[in-house]
């Protein structure tokens, strides 16, 4: 008999374990039956009902999956809009939604077109603006352009930087901190004097002198290289309080979650392998889910059911890496070299096929399409023959 953490007695324990459900649907009966206390009858017929249901809703032995799936996925997916940039939830931020978003996901791209991470807080930063701003300008890339302004003097062959006092103070970076910085970047010696920080090429030359001012907007004084913007914005939570998130452009989870202030149990990315990388291959199956129901849902395609999208997730995930579905990845690694050549360039897998002296085996679906013949699933697979008799009589 197995532990129940809820208030049951043995006979309905007895009842809820003699069933076929599995055991996340077996502890929400056990919570139902707890909340509403009912009779030990009314008990056996929420049991038999959830059963029931449970056992019309598995699908049938030899349905091929695969192409329901595919079919489920991407039908809906010919509605999809190609924009490549679409609101999605924070309007000052740009993120790519519809097809070009879909690809993405099934492509498995190392890198987003446009990274981006939605970061919730805790304890006081999530509720005091002033702290949430302390993550902010932790995460945010701070560059020299941002801290004043940057002149070069040709005559002196110098590089004058005018920062400013209160952007100083509301980043929490001193002048001398912004100074150092310069020198183990550029390997020059600056003179810092209050707020201004001067510097110059070791020998006169004009085009040494550009070059440092140029070397001198890509460093990064303060926060993550990656991340080039963060917008914060109060939200109400599912409980009814109301909370600072932050949302970015760009994208390092890795560093994000180890900062001081980030909720790293609710914060995420939509780069599925920062994820895979930093929380593992199952995080990163719930994000190619997550994500892949998202923006079907933001184009009002919410009616796809999920269980198409885990076993897309599951094919891409079930190597323990990320695999795409493409000739690089699920599809270029099929045995059968007819699925493998109607997929994509077909003459190529077919020559080298025939350089190996490969044998089709025809056991899926595409290979017997393309030869005829009916498919190894549903009543294909079943070897029933009628046979018929004759009698004669005198």
């Amino acid at each position: 008999m197995t532990d129940v953490a809820y208030d049951v007695d043995d006979d309905v324990i007895a009842l809820v374990e003699d069933t076929e459900l599995p055991l996340r649907l077996r502890e929400r009966v056990y919570e139902t039956i707890e909340e509403r206390e009912p009779t030990l009858e009314q008990t056996d017929e929420i049991v038999r009902a959830v059963e029931s249901q449970y056992i019309e809703t598995r699908i049938d032995p030899l349905d091929p999956v695969g192409t329901v799936s595919a079919q489920s996925i991407g039908e809906p997916g010919t509605q999809l809009t190609m924009n490549t940039f679409h609101y999605a939830g924070v309007a000052e931020i740009d993120v790519t939604q519809g097809l070009p978003r879909l690809i993405e996901l099934v492509d498995a791209r190392k890198t987003p077109d446009t990274p981006m991470m939605t970061v919730y807080l805790e304890d006081e930063y999530a509720t005091e603006r002033e702290r949430a701003h302390e993550v902010v300008w932790k995460i945010e890339a701070t560059k020299i352009l941002a801290l004043g302004d940057v002149s070069t003097n040709v005559a002196d062959m110098r590089v004058q930087i005018s920062l400013n006092r209160d952007t100083l103070e509301e980043r929490m970076i001193t002048a001398e901190e912004v100074a150092e910085i310069i020198e183990d970047n550029l390997g020059v010696k600056t003179i810092q004097q209050g707020t201004t920080v001067e510097f110059g090429p070791e020998e006169p030359s004009y085009r040494d002198l550009l070059q440092l001012v140029e070397e001198l907007r890509d460093i990064t004084f303060k926060g993550i290289e990656e991340v080039t913007r963060v917008v914060i914005r109060r939200e109400e939570m599912d409980d009814g309080s109301e909370e600072f998130v932050l949302y970015t452009e760009g994208s390092a989870f890795g560093d994000v979650l180890s900062i001081e202030g980030v909720d790293a149990t609710r914060s995420t990315t939509n780069n599925i392998h920062e994820i895979h990388r930093n929380l593992g291959i199952e995080a990163a199956r719930e994000a190619i889910i997550e994500e892949t129901n998202n923006t079907l849902a933001e184009q009002g395609l919410d009616d796809v059911n999920v269980r198409h999208l885990m076993l897309v997730a599951d094919m891409m995930t079930t190597n323990g890496e990320i695999e795409s579905i493409g000739r690089h990845g699920i599809s270029g690694s099929k045995d059968s070299v007819l699925a493998r050549a109607a997929f994509e360039v077909t003459v190529n897998h077919l020559l080298n096929a025939a350089i190996h002296g490969e044998v089709d085996e025809l056991n899926g679906v595409t290979e017997n399409v393309i030869v005829g013949k009916p498919i190894k699933l549903g009543t294909g697979d079943v070897d029933l023959r009628m046979g018929s008799t004759t009698s004669s009589s005198d």
